[in-house]
């Protein structure tokens, strides 16, 4: 009975730590712990006893006001994940990245309605860099490498309540040849993105984020489905 009693509790408390990480991965800054509390809807106590464990794994971190972010130790979870085309990739993110001077990442579909970010790569030489973590998720109908996602998915995969005019836009970027967004998932920020398809991979993205383009938006799609290439015939397809 006792172990019976515990398994709820337990399910609960870990359901509440990953909710507590992805929400810091989705945060465009890092947040109090009042903040973080709100988000999960509960009191300020229990979130304080969930960041402690998470802390004492390198999981959280805090910056010297005190506000949270993600810590280095899920870094090396993260390196576990889809290891191969990690190491595939990451070449490729960097020609990229360093080539348009702007963040270069790959994203692939989680929950079959999200889209997470599963490794980047920042320019060596420019005058600002956007930084975006590993782990980052978004929905998959906002944001250049969600809606990249949706062009490689039939519409019978997609998301039931997507709306019509999404589902317009998707239309006109699947003609165009990419997806774009402006101010979808972090204020200020452009994303233009490609579909990467890969035997035994899940549906994944290839797209760079900036503040602005330092060149037209079709020569930069062609540059990423150069990329995708490149990481598919890596890949051995």
């Amino acid at each position: 009975m006792a172990g019976s009693a515990a398994t709820p509790a337990g399910s609960q408390t870990l359901s509440r730590g990953i909710r507590m990480l992805e929400i810091l991965a989705a945060a465009d800054r890092n947040l109090s712990i009042d903040e973080l509390a709100g988000a999960m809807g509960v009191h300020r106590s229990v979130a304080y006893r969930l960041l402690r464990t998470l802390e004492d794994h390198g999981l959280v971190t805090r910056d010297a006001s005190g506000r949270l972010a993600l810590g280095t130790g899920l870094a090396a979870l993260a390196s576990g994940v889809a290891r191969d085309l990690q190491q595939l990739a990451l070449p490729e993110l960097n020609d990229v990245a360093n080539e348009l001077g702007m963040t270069c990442l790959l994203a692939v579909l989680v929950d079959t309605d999200e889209a997470v970010t599963l490794v980047s790569a920042s320019p060596r030489q420019t005058v600002a860099v956007v930084s975006y973590r590993p782990g980052h998720r978004h929905p998959i109908t906002r944001g250049g490498p969600g809606k990249a996602i949706l062009l490689g998915l039939p519409e019978s995969a997609w998301p039931p309540e997507m709306p019509d005019e999404l589902r317009r836009e998707i239309a006109d970027s699947r003609a165009r040849g990419f997806a774009r967004s402006h101010d979808e998932v972090v204020p200020s920020l452009r994303s233009i993105a490609v579909p990467l398809t890969l035997p035994g991979q899940p549906p994944a993205a290839i797209a760079v984020i900036h503040v602005s383009f330092p060149r037209p938006e079709a020569e930069i799609a062609d540059r990423l489905k150069l990329a995708a290439e490149s990481v598919a015939r890596a890949y051995g397809t």
